[in-house]
């Protein structure tokens, strides 16, 4: 384990031991003005992520869901201090802290934390991903037809939805996660996703033997959107979500 993947799991412990005592305590819901939700406890998990990097990596740039972007240079830490503030708002313990590390433009290691489920999801460009330890690695389903799938509720369900075997609308890091563990096929989200949603499930996904792109089939995490799979249905996937466009 690198000193920069030891940081994200530090950073994750911080971030669980603010967020989990938090959870069903009822805490007020804001919305912010591009009229998602926020909590507290976003807020303080992202302060407490900025205090930790500031003393351990002065010189990086951090980009997060709740603070915006500070700093520049080579390294960004990317973070969202809560992903899932709906789930977290009302009691559903799906979600997450995501923490992810980018070089020069690439997403080099991602850190995700789910303390409700009792579950950590991480990965480092080169070196496998993991779930709670343990390798993973993206299903061999190659049809469609064989295939579970997750699409975003709040966009239209595309129509090859209803040739899958099975489809869902997971949401949020957890169906990524499932795709890196090779549960779930195929997942499309957006558009309005933004950096904060991808950077860690991105890595996660690639270094799990899958395939992470936005919808026009590039390998980015800027441009509001995302498709990941095990890379046998990706372009298939691909495909089928540009013709609805």
């Amino acid at each position: 384990m690198s000193t920069d993947l030891e940081l994200a799991r530090r950073l994750a412990d911080a971030a669980d031991a603010i967020s989990l005592p938090r959870f069903r305590t009822g805490l007020a819901i804001e919305t912010k003005p591009d009229l998602t939700p926020v909590t507290e406890a976003d807020r303080a998990v992202e302060v407490e992520l900025r205090r930790i990097l500031a003393d351990e990596r002065p010189g990086d740039a951090i980009l997060g869901e709740e603070q915006g972007a500070a700093g520049s240079g080579s390294r960004r830490w990317i973070l969202d201090p809560i992903d899932g503030t709906r789930n977290y708002a009302r009691g559903i313990p799906v979600w997450g802290t995501l923490i992810a590390l980018e070089e020069d433009g690439v997403v080099q290691l991602g850190m995700v934390s789910a303390p409700a489920l009792s579950h950590r999801w991480w990965a480092e460009r080169g070196a496998g991903a993991f779930a709670d330890g343990e390798p993973i690695h993206v299903s061999a389903v190659s049809k469609i037809e064989d295939s579970v799938l997750s699409f975003a509720i709040e966009d239209n369900v595309p129509a090859i939805a209803k040739r899958a075997w099975h489809a869902r609308g997971f949401g949020d890091f957890w169906s990524y996660m499932l795709i890196a563990e090779g549960s779930v096929d195929g997942a499309a989200d957006g558009p309005g996703v933004g950096e904060w949603d991808l950077a860690a499930t991105q890595v996660i996904v690639e270094e799990a033997g899958g395939r992470f792109s936005d919808r026009h089939g590039e390998a980015r995490i800027d441009r509001g959107s995302a498709v990941a799979s095990n890379g046998l249905i990706h372009d298939e996937l691909l495909a089928a979500l540009g013709n609805e466009s």
